[in-house]
C-alpha cells in the first residue's frame, strides 16, 4: 500500500486593521438633465415684510416661510411654466440685483421613489419562493430592490460550459466584454447542443444572477440589471493554462466571476488549482476591478454523498475565492453539502426530491425550476454581491468577505457543530456564517470602512519529523511577527501546509485550534475511502495521494474562524 504523502508549510495572511478615511457613500445620481418649475426659495434678513416686499416687486406670490426661523420663504410665479429644461434668466437677475436678498435657488423636480417592497411581475417569480418572502427567513433580496439596487453598473461573468446570449431573459443584459469561448477559442460563448442537454448548466447559473425583470418571462436575477457574461471552459479539454485565462479574462471590466465547478466530488480526489491558475488568483486579487482586486465566488462542492470534504479542494479552500454553501427550504444541511472550514456563507437549494428547487433560465429559451446544488447557491450569492457593489463600487475583495462574514446570520440552519468563535459570531462547517441577507449586506457596504493593505507572517511550526500517535497535539505560540513591518494586528485568513506519511489518509483526522478556542476542522475522517492509488491521479499526470496537492495553500480559516476578526 502507497504511503500518503502530503505537503504542508504555515502561513498566517492577515490584514492590519481598518483605515481611517471610508469610501465615499453612493447615492441615486441621473443623467436627467434638470426639470425647473416655477417656484423659488428665498433668504431675506428682515424676514415676513421683507418678503412680501420681494414678491409684490418681482411678481411673485409668497407661499410663506420654509423654516420656522422667518428668513426662508417660498415665492411662485404664475407667470412662468410650470416645468422647463432651462431656468428663467430673467428673474434671476433680479433676484441677484436685490442686496436685501441673501440667497435664492429655482426650484427642480427632485426623482424620488416610495421604498416600498418592488415586485417583480414575471411569471415564474411566485415560484422564487428563496427571494419572494414564501420562507422565513428568505435572502431578504426583495428589501434590497426596494432601496433601489438592481445591479446597476456591475459585470458578472458565469464560468462555465457557455451561456445562450441570445436566450429572451438574458440578451438585454448580456456583455460580450465578459465573454468568451476558451474551449474553441473564439469570442461566442453559445453552449454546444446535445440531445441530453448537457451543456445547460451555465445558462442556468447565468438566469440566477441577471434573468431580466418584468419582462413577462420565467423569473427575475437577483441582480436584474447587472451585465452578464459567459466563459465557455468546461466544455472541452480542460488544462491550467484554460482556466487561469478563463480567470483573467478582461479583470479591469468584470467585478465577479461565479464559477460553480471544481474537482471530481467522488470523496477520493484532493486537486486545486494549478501554478497558472494560483498565479491568475493572485493578479485578479492585486490587480482586478483597478487595483481593488476581483470578486471569485465559488460553490462549495456537492460530494456529501460520497464523504467528500471541500477542505480539499484547493479553489474553495483558496482565501482568494469566496466558498458558498447550501442549505434547504427547512434550513436543513443538503444531502449533497459537504463541509468545510473554508465555507464562509450560505444561500437556499434543493434538498430530498419534494423539496423545491431553483427557478431559473434554461436552455433552447426556456425556463426551469429544477437547478438544484451549491452550484445554484452560489450565482444567488453572485448576485446578492452584485447589489453590494453597487451600493459600494469601492469595497475591496477582502471588504467583500468581511461584510459576507458579517451579513451571514445562522437563522434557522439546523447543524450539530454550530459554534460560538472568540468574537462571538455563529459559525458552521457545514453553513460558514450562515445565511446570507442581501438586504444587511447592502445596508454594510454603503458605509463600510476599507481594510488596510494585507500582511502575511509566516511561522514554522514542527521543525523535526514526529511519529504520527492515536491523539498528538501540536502547540505554538507566536509573536504574529510582532517589531516588524508586517505585524499582524487582525487576523483575517490562516493557511496551513503540512508534509505528511500515513497508511490510509480516510483515518486521519486534523484541526487546528485558535488561542481563543476555536475549532477548524481541516480534515476530517472519511470511513469510505480506501487509499487505491489509481483512485489518486488528478488527471494531469501527477500522484497526489495528499490531504491537498503540492504549492496548492489549502485555506483552513477564513475571515473569523480562528476568532481574531473585529467584531
Amino acid at each position: 500500500m502507497r504511503p500518503a504523502r502530503t505537503a504542508l508549510w504555515l502561513r498566517l495572511a492577515v490584514a492590519l486593521g481598518l483605515a481611517l478615511v471610508g469610501p465615499l457613500p453612493v447615492g441615486w445620481s441621473s443623467a436627467r438633465a434638470p426639470i425647473y418649475v416655477s417656484s423659488w426659495a428665498v433668504r431675506v434678513s428682515q424676514g415676513y415684510r421683507e418678503a412680501e416686499r420681494l414678491a409684490r416687486k418681482f411678481g411673485f406670490v409668497n407661499l410663506g416661510q420654509i423654516f420656522p426661523d422667518g428668513q426662508y420663504y417660498h415665492l411662485r410665479h404664475r407667470g412662468v411654466v410650470q416645468r422647463s429644461l432651462t431656468p428663467h434668466w430673467g428673474h434671476r437677475l433680479r433676484l441677484k440685483k436685490d442686496p436685501k436678498v441673501q440667497w435664492f435657488e429655482q426650484q427642480t423636480l427632485r426623482r424620488r421613489v416610495k421604498r416600498s417592497v418592488v415586485v417583480p411581475t414575471d411569471p415564474w417569480f411566485p415560484k422564487q419562493w428563496y427571494m419572494n418572502n414564501k420562507v422565513q427567513p428568505d435572502l431578504n433580496i426583495l428589501q434590497a430592490w426596494s432601496q433601489g439596487l438592481s445591479g446597476q453598473g456591475v459585470v458578472v461573468s458565469v464560468l462555465d460550459d457557455g451561456i445562450e446570449k441570445d436566450h429572451p431573459d438574458l440578451w438585454a443584459n448580456y456583455d460580450p466584454l465578459a465573454s468568451y469561448d476558451f474551449n474553441d477559442y473564439d469570442p461566442d460563448p453559445q453552449p454546444r447542443y446535445t440531445p441530453s442537454d448537457e451543456n445547460r448548466h451555465g445558462t442556468r447559473c447565468a438566469g440566477e444572477v441577471a434573468a431580466i425583470a418584468n419582462n413577462g418571462f420565467c423569473g427575475t436575477g437577483v441582480a436584474y440589471n447587472a451585465r452578464i457574461g459567459g466563459v465557455r471552459m468546461l466544455d472541452g479539454t480542460i488544462t491550467d493554462v484554460i482556466e487561469a485565462q478563463s480567470l483573467s479574462l478582461q479583470p479591469q471590466h468584470i467585478h465577479i466571476y461565479s464559477a460553480s465547478w471544481g474537482p471530481e466530488d467522488d470523496g477520493r480526489t484532493v486537486d486545486g488549482p494549478g501554478i497558472l491558475t494560483r498565479e491568475a488568483f493572485r493578479r485578479g486579487v492585486t490587480k482586478g476591478r483597478g487595483g481593488l482586486g476581483t470578486l471569485f465566488v465559488w460553490a462549495s462542492g456537492n460530494g456529501g454523498l460520497h464523504y467528500d470534504n471541500c477542505n480539499c479542494d484547493g479553489y474553495t479552500n483558496s482565501i482568494h475565492t469566496l466558498s458558498v454553501g447550501s442549505t434547504t427550504r427547512h434550513g436543513r444541511v443538503p444531502w449533497y453539502s459537504e463541509a468545510c472550514a473554508s465555507t464562509l456563507t450560505t444561500t437556499y437549494s434543493s434538498g430530498v426530491a419534494a423539496d423545491p428547487q431553483i427557478v431559473t433560465t434554461d436552455l433552447h429559451h426556456q425556463c426551469t425550476d429544477k437547478h438544484t446544488g451549491t452550484s445554484a447557491s452560489a450565482p444567488l450569492a453572485a448576485g446578492m454581491i452584485a447589489l453590494a457593489l453597487e451600493a459600494n463600487p469601492f469595497l475591496t475583495w477582502r471588504d467583500m468577505q468581511h461584510l459576507v462574514v458579517r451579513a451571514s446570520r445562522p437563522a434557522q440552519l439546523q447543524a450539530e457543530d454550530w459554534r460560538t468563535n472568540g468574537v462571538g459570531r455563529q459559525v458552521s462547517h457545514h453553513y460558514g456564517y450562515g445565511l446570507l441577507d442581501a438586504r444587511l449586506l447592502v445596508d454594510m457596504a454603503r458605509t463600510w470602512l476599507p481594510t488596510r493593505p494585507q500582511q502575511k507572517c509566516a511561522i514554522r511550526v514542527v521543525h523535526t519529523p514526529t511519529p504520527i500517535l492515536p491523539l498528538m497535539r501540536v502547540r505554538k505560540n507566536v509573536s504574529a511577527c510582532a517589531g516588524r513591518a508586517n505585524y499582524i494586528r487582525s487576523l483575517e485568513h490562516v493557511q496551513v501546509q503540512l508534509s505528511l506519511s500515513y497508511s490510509r489518509r480516510g483515518d486521519l483526522e486534523i484541526s487546528l485550534t485558535s488561542p481563543m478556542g476555536t475549532r477548524s476542522t481541516l480534515v476530517a475522517i472519511r470511513d469510505a475511502v480506501p487509499l487505491h492509488a489509481a483512485a489518486l491521479r488528478d488527471g494531469r499526470g501527477h500522484d497526489r495521494a495528499a490531504l491537498r496537492p503540492p504549492g496548492d495553500q489549502q485555506r483552513v480559516c477564513a475571515a473569523g474562524h480562528g476568532g481574531a476578526v473585529p467584531g
